[in-house]
């Protein structure tokens, strides 16, 4: 259903070396840096399943800010990979936030969650489902 997600950066090397860190750690290979129409650039990561995930400069030139209530999550594929996830985000860069990374109860069963803050503060989470 989805073709891409998008988050702001006011600081779009940072993000880069972040994320390159972070998504690397699930396996996703470095940005692919994209100069918009506008001049303003973008990094784009690409998984094999034809999603995106995509960083940018705003393009109107007004600070990035956080969407309240906005959390964007990424697949992975165990319990420890979870914890990488986590681990890698802090260590360049990212904010630990809500409870410790770790197995939740849910209606799938057990899932393994980790929730972090970006450099610009963008909620992003680490998810692995029982299966």
């Amino acid at each position: 259903m989805l073709f891409h997600t998008m988050v702001g950066s006011n600081d779009i090397e940072r993000s880069r070396r972040f994320y390159d860190a972070v998504l690397g750690a699930l396996g996703t290979e470095p940005a692919t840096v994209n100069m918009a129409g506008s001049g303003h650039t973008r990094l784009f990561y690409r998984n094999e399943g034809g999603t995106n995930f995509v960083v940018t400069q705003p393009i109107d030139d007004e600070p990035a800010t956080v969407a309240n209530g906005a959390t964007v999550a990424f697949s992975c594929d165990s319990p420890e990979q979870v914890a990488l996830f986590h681990a890698t985000a802090v260590e360049h860069g990212g904010t630990s936030i809500e409870d410790a990374p770790g197995p939740r109860s849910s209606a799938m069963g057990t899932i393994h969650l980790a929730y972090v803050r970006d450099p610009d503060g963008n909620k992003l989470c680490g998810i692995h489902f029982p299966g």
